[in-house]
């Protein structure tokens, strides 16, 4: 079955969970896509896990639309998210929709961009000219200069900028949000609150669905891991098994677990 956007929020409406998981080749697009797995995220994440370099930052606009392209010809079912590079789309919302456009022609069915409420006008204008959009919210890579640091956002005082961030977007028309290292009880509030489905990473079992890094979760990424991440090849045995005990970990709501949580 073809994945779309109209896909994903009946699975919300269902209380199915969604799977996501990061992808940047045709092999790898193939064997998740017979999995089942809804969602491939073509991340700049590719920057630490595929080119060895340490954050996400310098990921370019043609590095990016490689990836998808090679995505795109493994892929028949899911849906395949491409993100927006570093400084590719922050300027105007022209600048993003140039961009975007770029990365829907290379085989993306949707892009992911970094940032807040700020970011509405820009989620706005693609999704006006039909883009569909995913906003990331909470801990956003891109920004780690910013935040000193790969840092948990939105505990205490600061849970009501997060929340206000996920209205402001899902209220500009984003298909999807990603929430990113948050405390598991304001991304529940989240994901009740607003009308479209939410994905989890580091941020508790009651988002619309989860998200790793393929690297981490096949346990073959020899940097530094974060608290959210649970290496399913220790018990799997392959590949195809790790990724099958992956979805129905999400599905049956066992992944992630208090010890994965904020």
């Amino acid at each position: 079955m073809k994945i779309t956007v109209n896909t994903l929020h009946k699975l919300a409406a269902e209380g199915q969970k969604i799977t996501m998981l990061t992808c940047y080749d045709a092999s790898f697009a193939s064997l998740l896509d017979e999995a089942g797995v809804e969602i491939l995220l073509v991340g700049d994440s590719l920057g630490p896990v595929m080119q060895g370099i340490d954050s996400t930052l310098p990921v370019s606009e043609d590095e990016m639309a490689y990836h998808i392209r090679c995505v795109a010809r493994g892929a028949k079912n899911a849906l395949i998210l491409g993100d927006m590079t570093f400084g590719a789309y922050q300027q105007s919302p022209q600048q993003a929709f140039a961009h975007a456009a770029r990365l829907l022609q290379a085989g993306a069915h949707m892009v992911k961009l970094e940032g807040g409420a700020y970011m509405a006008e820009t989620t706005r204008f693609l999704v006006e000219r039909g883009v569909p959009v995913c906003s990331h919210i909470g801990l956003t890579p891109q920004f780690v200069n910013a935040f000193g640091g790969y840092r948990v956002q939105g505990r205490g005082d600061d849970g009501q900028r997060v929340l206000n961030d996920a209205k402001a977007l899902a209220e500009a028309g984003a298909s999807l949000i990603v929430m990113e290292c948050v405390p598991a009880a304001l991304a529940k509030e989240i994901t009740e609150t607003v009308n479209v489905p939410t994905i989890g990473i580091g941020a508790g079992v009651d988002t619309s669905g989860q998200v790793l890094v393929l690297h981490d979760m096949l346990g073959v990424y020899p940097g530094k891991k974060a608290k959210f991440v649970k290496n399913f090849m220790e018990e799997a045995g392959s590949i195809q098994g790790a990724v099958q005990a992956y979805i129905k970990a999400v599905k049956d709501k066992t992944f992630p677990s208090a010890e994965h949580t904020y």
